[in-house]
């Protein structure tokens, strides 16, 4: 294939990350994305030579006609998940199902042409969250049922993947898709209630290593070159998380600051003063040197990734 463009599969394409990572990466690829439900028409629009697939990963129905219209992909980038820790509570057997890609990774099992790199975005929540600056090497112990299902799937694609990057990514921060989601997004949100003028309770006590939303897709295009350059089998697991440790009442902080807004309404609170019906891990910092040294690159600090969300 020298002098083509590779073929990247987006798995989950219609999704915040998924959205990016097709605007982002549309000029060195060429993309195809699944989608679940629904396929909205200002993301095709925006990448018109791309293709959809509606696809239902808890069955596999719809893979097969990615082989026959796109062919076998180079890169499969699986961003597809059941996220929302309480959704994943209440259901626990379809989390497992969608977020372990055992009916993926059995459909790309069926290609011997040639080999592929699978990347698999995984979570911070697989750590138990009883210290800063988790390392890839310490013990994983979930709290809740989407922190479990994460593991089991990280499980799954070392058992059953031979080359393969996973990216256990902490909190996305960044601008809003080009076809909007209809959840909040975090920083959107925070501008939004700081810029009603009334007092918020915030936690102090959670702290999380957000992320900015390019430099993940930074972060997998730095992995397809890797793969591509040394031509090495890859058998990676990675913390995608940001520079610096905050707690949700800093980054509310952060928000107030580069907006101009009143500090004095952001009071802070503890975790443990609100029942969300699903436990939430205390502190899921991760130190990310490892994918600074490997990859050479540098993510973005979160002052500077709520800048340019809210610049956007």
């Amino acid at each position: 294939m020298s002098g083509m463009k590779k073929r990247m599969l987006v798995v989950g394409g219609t999704g915040y990350l998924g959205q990016h990572l097709l605007q982002g990466l549309s000029d060195a690829f060429d993309l195809a994305f699944t989608y679940h439900s629904h396929l909205p028409k200002l993301l095709l629009d925006s990448i018109p030579h791309s293709l959809a697939f509606r696809v239902d990963l808890q069955t596999g129905q719809g893979l097969d006609a990615i082989a026959q219209s796109f062919g076998q992909p180079d890169f499969v980038v699986n961003c597809a998940a059941l996220s929302i820790p309480r959704a994943c509570e209440a259901d626990p057997a379809a989390s497992m199902s969608i977020n372990v890609p055992s009916s993926l990774l059995r459909w790309l099992s069926t290609f011997s042409e040639k080999e592929y790199l699978f990347i698999h975005l995984s979570t911070d929540q697989v750590y138990e969250g009883v210290k800063s600056f988790y390392k890839e090497e310490d013990e994983t112990k979930p709290v809740n049922v989407y922190g479990k299902s994460k593991v089991a799937a990280e499980q799954f694609i070392h058992e059953n993947c031979s080359n393969f990057a996973i990216l256990r990514s902490s909190i996305i921060i960044g601008p809003q898709t080009v076809s909007p989601l209809p959840k909040s997004l975090l920083i959107q949100w925070i501008d939004g209630v700081l810029l009603k003028g009334d007092e918020v309770q915030f936690f102090d006590d959670e702290f999380r290593c957000p992320i900015y939303v390019k430099d993940v897709v930074k972060i997998i295009q730095a992995l397809t070159d890797k793969w591509v350059t040394e031509g090495k089998q890859m058998r990676l697991l990675l913390n995608a998380g940001g520079p610096d440790r905050v707690s949700r009442a800093q980054m509310a902080e952060t928000v107030a600051h580069v907006r101009g807004y009143n500090t004095s309404l952001i009071k802070q609170v503890s975790a443990s003063s609100v029942d969300r019906g699903v436990k939430s891990p205390a502190d899921i910092s991760m130190d990310i040197s490892k994918l600074v040294e490997m990859l050479n690159v540098s993510p973005t600090s979160f002052k500077d990734g709520v800048k340019l969300t809210l610049e956007a």
